[in-house]
């Protein structure tokens, strides 16, 4: 699949079989996957040192976005989900919502700078990253990527003076100095030490590898659009298990699609019963007020929540289920005005 993992080496693969049905599962066995003329231990050892070296920068990267109060949460999804479109629009809503919050964004993908184009066309700084061959963001990459923003960023002070600010300095790059307060600056996206900024990193299109891959993020935020169908969490259930949010995406669109958001909420809490859900349109705003209030949450306390009884647990489960149930039936009935007309005539 990716040049990186050394999925183009060649030999034998081994899968588990279903007696009835004759399916193959290639991730079954130590390693979850199969790589042609590689054993598992093999392929656990490689993955071990690979992500191990990726957080050991992602740990530098967490610390120093802590240090200079920065929020940054990594956007995960398949392509055409509609992430650049809702950072599109959570940045305009956020300024209203938000006026003094800086947002600056790291756009992945394998070609082009159409998305971080389109970012900047909203007046926030973005960098583009583009992968190549490889299908995902690493930490050293954002980390070179979080120094461009800075070089690149200009930011008028309370005095209305612009500064240019070069910080090549990244995390997991040694420029000859220790990276504490006693540099003596202060980045291009805070006015003042206490305050926070936010930082969006959109990740390259992609419900596999990226799961794996820290970046020094607060938190994943997976983005699912109504357009994919309901079972993508059972599909892709690692995505989903490392995410602490899932948005569900365009749904505008419900009364002109088959996808049952009932069961995609129950499937998604089937992987990772924690996971926090919200249902929004980008295009039409609904549920955009969620999605700052939890914006909100992430950027003052880290968003976790204080412990809940089993029973206030059962009973918010219970709230989203008919939350879902009711967008179900909203949707039905948009589809088929004809037929909410009689039924309203019937009540009558």
């Amino acid at each position: 699949m990716c040049v990186v993992c050394g999925c183009a080496d060649t030999g034998t693969t081994t899968a588990q079989m279903n007696p009835t049905s004759g399916d193959l599962h290639f991730g079954a066995g130590a390693a979850r996957v199969s790589v042609p003329g590689m054993s598992q231990v093999r392929a656990i050892k490689l993955e071990t040192d690979i992500l191990g070296a990726n957080n050991r920068v992602a740990g530098q990267n967490r610390a120093h976005f802590l240090a200079h109060g920065v929020t940054a949460l990594n956007l995960v999804s398949s392509p055409g989900s509609g992430k650049t479109t809702l950072l599109c629009a959570t940045i305009e809503a956020l300024r209203t919502h938000a006026p003094g919050l800086h947002v600056a964004v790291i756009e992945g993908d394998q070609q082009t700078s159409f998305d971080a184009d389109r970012i900047r066309a909203t007046g926030a700084p973005a960098i583009q990253v583009n992968t190549g061959k490889g299908c995902h963001l690493d930490a050293p990459m954002v980390a070179e990527a979080f120094a461009r923003l800075h070089t690149h960023a200009t930011h008028a002070d309370d005095h209305g003076h612009t500064h240019d600010h070069d910080h090549s300095h990244a995390p997991g790059h040694d420029h000859g100095h220790t990276h504490e307060h006693e540099h003596g600056h202060e980045h291009a996206h805070s006015h003042d030490h206490d305050s926070h900024s936010l930082l969006f990193i959109e990740n390259v299109g992609n419900l596999v590898c990226p799961a794996v891959w820290d970046l020094g993020e607060a938190a994943k935020v997976a983005i699912l659009s109504v357009t994919e169908g309901e079972d993508k969490p059972l599909k892709y259930p690692d995505m989903f298990a490392a995410s602490q949010l899932m948005i569900l995406n365009k749904i505008d669109l419900l009364p002109h699609v088959k996808f049952d958001v009932a069961r995609c909420i129950e499937l998604a809490r089937r992987v990772n019963p924690a996971i926090e859900i919200i249902q929004l349109s980008a295009t039409t705003g609904e549920g955009m007020g969620d999605w700052l209030h939890w914006l909100d949450h992430a950027l003052g306390h880290g968003h976790h929540h204080p412990a809940e009884t089993d029973a206030e647990t059962a009973l918010r489960q219970r709230v989203q289920q008919l939350e879902a149930e009711l967008a179900q039936a909203r949707a039905a009935l948009a589809a088929n005005p004809s037929a909410a007309a009689s039924a309203s005539g019937a009540a009558h």
